[in-house]
């Protein structure tokens, strides 16, 4: 959408959806907690409010039935129940389908999200005590034991008419509650048939009411008309049953891109200023040109040179954004699937405040909830398996995020069962990926990385949360895109540790530009280790290699490999490059320069090419291939 209130809309209500869920977690942790409480009700009436500001009524009466069901809970005349905080959540995922329909260009009027049978459900628990009936009305699409809203009325309806709902808010006053009530009556008079929610002997506050009528604004002007009523809303009600996607319980399903990032002042006035320097500069070298000034042209160049770099840096920092910005919607999906598997987990974060470049923490979401599926499904054991196993009924998930020079590092760890091994090995050997010969050679952590190739699954069955051999595969091409690792730790009984260590940033590289036949490729500093001559190769096996503080580097000729025409067969200089990216020496037929460029990532049909990371435009406006040292070809 392009309406900048509209943005700035959005922008606020997800994060009000964030800090909506996060303090709905914490008070179903601890119901004593009257700030929470308070948290959670400013927050839905900031919603609610901001709906009805936006013309989004439906949106607003959702957000108003959560409201109502909030105040019960903080007056205590509602438990806070599983059942009830089930319909609490609800409430909020019905919220963040319709924001996510509003930023699509679907919301207002003509919505495809239906808040109907949300606002029901929640308006019945509200009437009933917190009984929620048994299966919850926003899986089912309709309040449970009670027909579909409009069933009473569509056999009324004659030529030309239609079934309308409207949304009503009674007049306020000291007494509310029969302002609310002579309202209801004022509309049975007004409309034959006409069916209320509640039933209108329970009105004492906003309600909802169906009627039979030609024209929405027919409705509206009899409502209007109405003394009692302070507003009211209308929407004509489909008449074949429908049935609404359900709500898996998941948060973040479709997560938004990273569209905004805030930025301090301070940094857009360095900005600022950088740019005033930027035009000085730019004035001085035309001047020095056009006057055949070549100190002058130097000094200028000189100059718009240190400006560009500080430009460049500060940009990069202003691109960061904190971890938080993915992990938020976390704590609520561990809560939704370990509810589901009947399990008790206590998940905690640290450094959400760690920052990464916008590119990469739009990427991330999905490795992590992927991640952290498979530690609630595999990993973390049901009460009883872990009571027998001599450890707490309650498993713990951690996600810890550090800073290290220009990478973070970001840990998940469980104390669940672990990996087994021996399962991973026999499914290696069944699938053909090794053989008992060649496994036998590996390390555990070789072993366990097994779980990253594509479909590889050890679950013997398959659930709603995992065990179809595919998310960990994605993960790991995800996090070598990012030109990022993973490593996984674990011990039999006692837990998993998944790292992923990615870098700060991605777009801009120092990369060495090598020459092979008459083509030129980049080989990113950081995989470099040493350049040298290619004296020292010699044959083992029929393998070229290169032996280096006692090991041996396999040669990788770039000219074979990257079936380059005119290479000289025979390159004269190697790359060795660091045994942390990979243990091998590429030869090719000149090395050149070092040089910072910008990467753009593959799209289409050769993402995912082997051997290739990228490319990059240079000065002249010559492409250059960025290799990915890691699966460039052997």
């Amino acid at each position: 959408m392009t309406d900048d209130h509209t943005d700035a809309f959005l922008r606020e209500a997800d994060e009000r959806i964030t800090d909506l869920n996060n303090a709905l977690l914490t008070f179903e942790a601890n119901p004593d907690d009257g700030e929470a409480m308070d948290e959670i009700f400013r927050t839905a009436h900031t919603l609610k409010g901001n709906f009805g500001a936006m013309g989004f009524e439906a949106e607003s009466r959702l957000a108003h039935a959560l409201e109502d069901l909030l105040d019960e809970l903080r007056g205590g005349r509602l438990e806070a129940s599983p059942d009830v905080m089930d319909l609490a959540f609800d409430g909020v995922d019905g919220i963040e389908a319709s924001v996510r329909a509003i930023e699509d260009g679907e919301g207002g009027e003509g919505a495809t999200v239906d808040v109907d049978p949300t606002v029901e459900a929640l308006r019945a628990a509200i009437e009933n005590g917190g009984a929620t009936g048994g299966d919850r009305a926003v899986e089912s699409g309709s309040a449970p034991d009670e027909p579909p809203a409009v069933d009473p009325l569509s056999d009324d309806c004659g030529e030309d008419e239609t079934v309308y709902r409207a949304a009503v808010e009674p007049r306020e006053g000291e007494m509310a509650g029969v302002e609310a009530m002579l309202a209801a009556e004022a509309i049975a008079e007004a409309f034959e048939p006409v069916a209320f929610e509640p039933g209108i002997d329970e009105v004492d506050g906003p309600f909802s009411v169906s009627v039979v009528a030609r024209t929405e604004e027919e409705v509206l002007a009899v409502l209007e008309g109405i003394e009692r009523v302070a507003s009211a809303t209308v929407e004509a009600v489909e008449t074949t049953e429908s049935e609404p996607e359900a709500n898996d319980g998941t948060p973040g399903k479709s997560e938004p891109e990273i569209r905004s990032v805030r930025v301090d002042v301070d940094r857009l006035d360095e900005l600022h200023g950088m740019v005033e320097q930027l035009v000085t500069s730019r004035i001085k070298l035309r001047r020095a040109v056009e006057e055949g000034e070549t100190t002058g042209a130097g000094d200028a160049i000189d100059e718009l040179d240190k400006i560009t770099t500080n430009l460049q840096n500060v940009v990069m920092d202003v691109r960061l954004i904190p971890l938080e910005k993915v992990v938020s919607n976390l704590p609520r999906l561990v809560r939704d699937l370990a509810r589901e598997e009947d399990k008790r987990i206590d998940f905690s974060m640290d450094g959400e405040d760690v920052e990464l470049d916008r590119t990469i923490l739009s990427e991330l979401s999905d490795p992590l909830m992927h991640i952290l599926r498979n530690s609630i499904d595999h990993g973390i054991e049901p009460p009883g398996e872990r009571s027998e196993a001599g450890k707490p009924e309650t498993g713990t998930i951690e996600l810890r995020a550090t800073r290290d020079r220009d990478n973070v590092v970001i840990e998940l760890e469980d104390d669940g069962r672990g990996l087994d091994r021996e399962a991973i090995e026999a499914k290696a050997v069944e699938t053909g990926i090794h053989t008992e010969r060649e496994l036998a050679t590996l390390e555990a952590s070789e072993v366990y990385e097994l779980i990253f190739h594509p479909g590889f699954s050890t679950a013997e069955e398959v659930t709603d949360v995992s065990g179809r051999g595919v998310g960990m595969d994605v993960v790991h091409s995800t996090v070598e895109r990012l030109d990022g690792r993973i490593d996984v730790e674990s011990e039999p009984g006692a837990g998993t540790l998944v790292r992923l260590r990615l870098p700060v940033s991605v777009a801009i590289v120092n990369v060495l530009f090598v020459r092979v036949g008459a083509e030129s490729f980049g080989v990113p500093i950081k995989a470099v280790d040493e350049i040298g001559r290619t004296d020292p190769v010699r044959t083992l096996n029929g393998q070229p290699v290169v032996d280096h503080d006692d090991e041996l580097y396999p040669v990788v000729d770039l000219g074979d490999v990257l079936d380059v025409e005119g290479a000289d067969g025979d390159g004269r200089m190697l790359v060795r490059i660091r045994n942390t990216e990979r243990s091998i020496a590429l030869r090719c037929d000149d090395v050149r320069r070092q040089e910072e460029v910008v990467v753009k990532p593959l799209e289409g049909v050769l993402s995912g090419t082997a051997g290739l990371g990228g490319t990059a435009v240079l000065g002249d406006g010559k492409i250059v291939p960025i290799l990915d040292v890691r699966t460039l070809p052997s």
